[in-house]
């Protein structure tokens, strides 16, 4: 789910060596003993650079010319919930002050790939690993492995919605718990079509909150625009029988009518996975 960056001083010391150890320690235990703590990081907030920060701000500010028009509601109330400006890379115990009261989310800094049980484990707990390098400037446009920016501006804002919030740790729960190599494929097309590159209809127009799609402006534009997108209604089984290529833009994308059908096709789903398990669905 995650890569791994290394161009960045704010993770280079020892918390963040022992964390990465123990991230890619997490698979051999057994899911219910795997502890997400293990993997979280200080965020030094002194090591960003005034270039940390124009990045940030260019970022920002580039993307919320369109996505004043483009993004779902839901992302727009969230990002404002959170308190996200385009001055300063943002805190994230500041981020965190705001959501607990909201929906329970936590935001972590992790020091960069999470193997995708420690991943899982992370959510099914509400709590997010999130990336806390910033990408160069001359990769602004495209980046190949998440960075703050992908992370906190793309994907937090929608924790701060009580239906997503709940779809999303269920998501974690069935995944981490989930040892079958069909359920595990599944899961990871329904994480892709939903999570990075999901489409909602609001007011009769299709809108964009997946992070990949909300933190990039040219696979947006192409996500919306494009006459070569295939735009299908969210059916959670064809969602799941849906592969998907990384390193091109989107052909098929799936459009929900509500968060609230997400939150329900993924607790049916998780039902079945738990159940197949042997693990309980509360």
């Amino acid at each position: 789910m995650r890569a791994d960056i290394r161009y960045s001083d704010v993770i280079k010391d020892s918390e963040a060596e022992i964390a990465q150890a123990a991230a890619d320690a997490a698979p051999n235990l057994p899911s219910d003993q795997i502890d997400p703590n293990k993997f979280f990081i200080t965020q030094h907030n002194d090591r960003y650079t005034d270039e940390d920060h124009a990045v940030w701000r260019l970022m920002y500010e580039r993307r919320m010319e369109t996505l004043a028009d483009q993004a779902s509601d839901v992302f727009l109330n969230g990002l404002e919930a959170i308190g996200l400006t385009p001055e300063r890379v943002p805190v994230i115990a500041d981020v965190n002050d705001r959501l607990k009261d909201l929906t329970g989310w936590q935001s972590h800094p992790v020091p960069g790939y999470l193997p995708a049980k420690a991943f899982f484990a992370c959510l099914a707990k509400r709590r997010f690993p999130t990336t806390v390098t910033v990408r160069p400037r001359e990769l602004l446009e495209y980046l190949p492995e998440p960075d703050i920016f992908h992370d906190v501006f793309g994907h937090v804002p929608l924790h701060a919605d009580p239906v997503f919030a709940e779809f999303l740790q269920t998501y974690g729960k069935a995944a981490l718990f989930c040892d079958d190599p069909y359920h595990i494929e599944r899961l990871a097309r329904l994480f892709w079509f939903t999570v990075e590159f999901g489409l909602i209809r609001e007011r009769g127009e299709v809108k964009l909150y997946g992070s990949g799609l909300i933190s990039s402006i040219s696979e947006s534009n192409h996500a919306l625009e494009s006459p070569h997108v295939d735009r299908r209604p969210f059916e959670m089984e064809l969602v799941c029988d849906t592969p998907f290529e990384i390193d091109h833009y989107q052909p098929i994308l799936y459009v929900l009518e509500s968060f609230e059908q997400l939150r329900d096709a993924m607790n049916s789903y998780a039902e079945r996975v738990l159940e197949e398990s042997g693990v309980g669905v509360a």
